[in-house]
């Protein structure tokens, strides 16, 4: 599974952003000489934090903590700063003091979703499924969430480590009702179907999942053995030839090779 994918990231555009950050910088008069109008703190402080997390993303620890600092001096409170700081941690390799900043900002504010599936995100990496689990829940039952698609995703990824196969088929459908183009979701769907011998759905669901993304090795197997079980011999030798052309030190083509060897 791709940790990274699981973290929800910001959709700003990084140059936008800054823009927009500089003309809130700006403080404004009117031509009559009146009092100079105070600055919007609460779109400073999410300026600063959205820049935050652009760094972050980038790998950029410096410039990331300068825009942290400038947020908590706007409100030192805040929730999103520390949902931020928890993930500049992260990066830092830091896991204890994510932790720490990540039940802060859910202690700061309860509703703050985006800190609840990302605090799920880091205890499903420290491999504490159950915990993770119950964040990806609390994340998901927020209707207004705008990412609640891969909050979903999460629930089932996370209920598949703990064994409930049932609860996580039911999020991977949801989360394809909810977002159509959540590829993600629909190669975990593929897979649950397979498994359970639903070959026909999981044929539509891969199907989907690659009208979405680029071909994975974990796809392209996925197809193999679906192609064998529908009896397309040559699909699934173009299949496999893909396989061992783009993706010759993987584990999927590597188990492959062993079993058709013997």
């Amino acid at each position: 599974m791709e940790n990274n994918k699981l973290l929800l990231k910001t959709k700003s555009v990084f140059l936008c952003v800054l823009m927009a950050l500089l003309m809130v910088g700006c403080v404004s008069e009117s031509v009559s000489g009146k009092e100079k109008k105070p600055v919007d703190k609460a779109k400073a402080l999410d300026l600063q934090v959205q820049m935050a997390i652009g760094y972050i993303e980038r790998g950029n620890r410096d410039s990331a903590r300068l825009h942290l600092t400038k947020a908590f001096e706007i409100n030192k409170e805040s929730a999103s700063a520390t949902n931020a700081m928890a993930m500049l941690y992260q990066l830092e390799g830091e896991p204890a003091l994510a932790e720490e900043q990540y039940k802060l900002a859910i202690k700061r504010d309860k509703k703050y979703t985006l800190a609840h599936n990302n605090y799920g995100v880091f205890l499903y990496n420290e491999k504490r499924y159950p915990d993770a689990l119950a964040q990806f829940e609390l994340a998901a039952a927020d209707l207004a969430f705008t990412n609640r698609s891969q909050a979903l995703t999460n629930v089932g990824r996370a209920a598949m480590k703990m064994g409930n196969e049932v609860r996580a088929k039911a999020a991977f459908e949801h989360a394809c009702i909810l977002d159509k183009n959540n590829s993600d979701a629909f190669i975990e769907l593929a897979e649950i179907n397979f498994q359970q011998q639903e070959y026909a759905d999981a044929k539509r669901n891969l199907d989907a999942y690659t009208s979405l993304a680029d071909n994975s090795a974990r796809s392209l197997m996925l197809g193999i053995r679906l192609e064998r079980v529908f009896g397309n011999r040559d699909k699934e030798a173009s299949l496999a030839l893909m396989l061992k052309n783009s993706f010759p030190y993987s584990k999927e083509y590597l188990d492959y090779k062993q079993k058709t060897a013997n």
